[in-house]
């Protein structure tokens, strides 16, 4: 993940500082499952100390790790985004404590705050390109002939 999109880069001082009053803080310990790819995403986390792998269900094989998330990094996007379902999952692959928000307090914000909306958008749009760019990496790593990566 780029710097880009982490909070301290993405968001300025006064819109980040407006997200973090409404957080909550949480704890998870190594192992422990934030969400699963399909099921209802109604609240996302800022990582503050501790690694959360984002993966992706693959049938009949163990989930594929798509990326490794740390301090400052984004987990979570599908709660931006109607139907509000996740697209992957995620797991704690460390001890990890981590700023949590609610998804409809935080939508409802930024419906009445055009500004903030508009920067919480554009920051939930470069991690989404982010995370596209990762996962299409990931799987022609994992899963493509030799060479399929490569352009001729």
């Amino acid at each position: 993940m780029t710097s880009t999109t982490t909070l301290a880069v993405a968001l300025p001082a006064e819109h980040r500082e407006h997200l973090i009053r409404i957080a909550r803080e949480v704890s998870f310990d190594m192992g422990a499952r934030l969400f699963e790819e399909g099921r209802r995403a109604d609240r996302f986390w800022i990582v503050r100390t501790g690694t959360v792998g984002l993966d992706l269900h693959v049938p009949g094989r163990r989930a594929a790790v798509i990326e490794s998330l740390g301090h400052g990094e984004l987990v979570g996007w599908s709660w931006h985004f109607p139907p509000y379902v996740w697209h992957l999952g995620a797991e704690a692959m460390s001890p990890v404590r981590a700023y949590e928000f609610d998804a409809e307090a935080v939508r409802t914000l930024c419906a009445q705050d055009a500004e903030f909306g508009r920067a919480i958008a554009v920051w939930v749009g470069r991690v989404v390109a982010a995370r596209l760019h990762a996962s299409r990496i990931r799987l022609l790593d994992l899963y493509a002939p030799y060479g399929s990566g490569s352009r001729s």
